[in-house]
């Protein structure tokens, strides 16, 4: 029997560890990954500490990872069109019997030195695209993209607000000044973060904190107030001062996960400037290539994103790091 090392999380103890474990043989319609590169991002942090569970998973433990590149080590039966040694990037999930399921959460994901991969969640890679960038496309791009492009619609020259500058508030910037959104302002507790937040492009980073924010919201956007506002941390305060700066019609899109209440202070205000309330989550199935496509065309550079790459031996050691925060990290990548 052939063995590969995982990072296997076990939900009911909250225990991560490094494990040997079968590896999988692809069926029908599968292929199987080396895994190249996989992402850290802060909802395997919210796994591990029970914060995130599961909705679909089929047993006790699973082996994380979301954000998955590598190349094709062996094909299923009958898979045709891809080949053995094929640079891929993974969607982070697939629909399974009308269910959406994600990679890493609800089925085995990549923080191993093989995954299993439909190949109707695999995308080619072009030789030019850095393996660590392509890894984090899914979810720390595609996340932001699908936020900005699909749910809130947003259009060029609309004023933008974005709460917490870390792996997908810092791509939601730099997405936000791709799509031509105008001015984009920034907003997070952490002066390192607001500091990224200005060197990914936006145009006004503020502190929540700030008893002006209000008033430097409304300097900057002609007293309109911001057409949409994103949520990327997930966090009541956040949601409750977003409310306040909204512009008539605007809409507040919810990214960051959280299992806390939703309160509207002032409902009469919300119905009277028409606001919505927009949930979120992950992207549609063109949000990847379409991202592969504009890196590839120069449009995008994730180069500046990958912060650190370490052994899956140091899975806890990145985790650890990212719910510190220690070295103001913006993706930590594992390397099987």
């Amino acid at each position: 029997m052939d063995l590969m090392r995982a990072a296997r999380l076990h939900i009911p103890s909250h225990t991560l560890t490094i494990e040997d474990v079968s590896r999988p043989v692809p069926g029908a319609g599968q292929v199987l990954v080396k895994v190249e590169a996989a992402g850290v991002c802060l909802s395997d942090v919210h796994l591990i500490d029970g914060t995130l569970t599961p909705t679909h998973l089929q047993a006790d433990t699973v082996t994380l990872g979301h954000e998955v590149a590598g190349t094709i080590a062996e094909l299923g039966p009958d898979v045709t069109g891809w080949t053995a040694g094929q640079r891929v990037v993974l969607q982070a999930g697939e629909v399974r019997d009308g269910r959406l399921l994600t990679r890493g959460v609800d089925y085995d994901g990549g923080w191993a030195e093989y995954a299993l991969a439909s190949t109707g969640t695999l995308f080619a890679l072009p030789d030019t695209l850095p393996i660590e960038q392509a890894a984090i496309i899914p979810d720390a791009v595609s996340t932001p993209w699908g936020a900005i492009t699909t749910t809130a619609e947003v259009r060029p020259a609309q004023a933008v607000g974005v709460w917490g500058i870390g792996g997908l508030g810092a791509h939601a910037v730099q997405l936000l000044r791709t799509v031509g959104a105008y001015p984009i302002i920034a907003v997070d507790p952490v002066p390192a973060a607001r500091r990224r937040a200005l060197d990914f492009g936006a145009d006004l980073a503020l502190d929540p904190i700030d008893p002006q924010l209000r008033e430097q919201v409304l300097a900057a956007t002609d007293n309109r107030g911001l057409d949409a506002a994103f949520d990327f941390a997930g966090v009541t305060a956040v949601r409750e001062q977003a409310l306040t700066v909204l512009a008539p019609k605007g809409r507040l899109v919810l990214v960051g996960l959280t299992d806390k209440p939703l309160t509207v202070t002032d409902g009469t205000r919300f119905s009277y400037l028409q606001h919505q309330i927009l949930g979120h989550y992950g992207s549609e199935d063109n949000a990847v290539p379409q991202l592969v496509a504009l890196t590839e065309g120069g449009r995008l550079d994730f180069s500046r994103s990958i912060t650190d790459v370490l052994p899956l031996a140091a899975a806890a050691k990145a985790v650890q790091r990212l719910h510190t925060k220690e070295g103001d990290p913006i993706r930590l990548i594992l390397r099987p």
